[in-house]
């Protein structure tokens, strides 16, 4: 129970870490999505917060369709909005991956 408490740990610092150095990367692709969003939302003629919502819905590739483009502009913007969360994603997972096996390989070598 202790070791896997300690792995847990382990895990969580290296996770930590490993966004600690993608941030800057992460934090603009937040941006980048957020006026992206409220282009798509000036473009359709949604309230700030929509074009927002819209944005991290798309970017979290989570699609409600609760708002959907009906201009060939947004519908574009939506795809890349939809690119950069996938990227976004991909970032993140492979800082819990690295983090993962860099805890394993360390309770390998003990």
């Amino acid at each position: 129970m202790r070791a896997s408490k300690h792995l847990k740990h382990e895990f969580i610092r290296g996770f930590l870490r490993g966004l600690s150095v993608v941030w800057p990367i992460i934090s603009l692709l937040l941006v980048f999505m957020a006026l992206l969003g409220l282009v798509v939302g000036q473009v359709e003629g949604w309230p700030v917060g929509d074009g927002l919502y819209f944005s991290f819905v798309t970017g979290l590739t989570i699609g409600y369709g609760d708002l959907v483009p009906k201009h060939a502009l947004a519908r574009f913007l939506a795809i890349v909005i939809g690119m950069s969360g996938i990227v976004m994603t991909g970032l993140i997972v492979a800082v819990g991956v690295h983090a993962l096996r860099g805890v394993l390989e360390d309770e390998g070598t003990r």
